[in-house]
């Protein structure tokens, strides 16, 4: 499967990064490129289950490529929900089945930063995602 020209970017940006600080400071950066939600597209209809912090996502459909738009309020997430988005974005509801996230984090150089619950949200998210893609939102 062709990765997202964003995805490819952020492949390239985190393995040229070295240090685990230098990485960290990328995820912040890449949490505050997200667009900011409204507060009235911050609702409980929005918000993502199974995340131990909050969590948003919004997801539109356009000549059958995905785009989604996302929020958190913990900056750390921020960052892990816009480098799963620079995945996903663009991808079809058939792509999207195929990610898998663990892969994706480990080729980021970011397992380590999943926490159980971590990744536990994270699937959480991309579930979301898969269930609005096929209509099951």
């Amino acid at each position: 499967m062709n990765l997202p020209a964003e995805a490819q970017t952020a492949l390239e940006t985190f393995n040229q990064s070295l240090g685990w600080e230098q990485r960290a400071r990328l995820l912040m950066q890449w949490g505050e490129r997200l667009p900011a939600l409204s507060d009235e597209e911050k609702t409980e209809e929005h918000r993502v289950h199974g995340c131990e912090s909050q969590v948003w996502l919004l997801g539109d459909i356009s000549n059958g490529h995905w785009q989604f738009r996302a929020a958190s309020d913990a900056r750390l997430i921020r960052g892990l929900v816009a480098l799963l988005l620079a995945r996903v974005n663009g991808l079809s509801a058939e792509d999207l089945q195929q990610v898998d996230l663990p892969d994706w984090f480990s080729q980021l150089g970011l397992s380590r930063q999943l926490s159980p619950s971590r990744s536990n949200g994270l699937n959480a998210v991309l579930q979301r995602m898969r269930q609005l893609a096929c209509g099951n939102a």
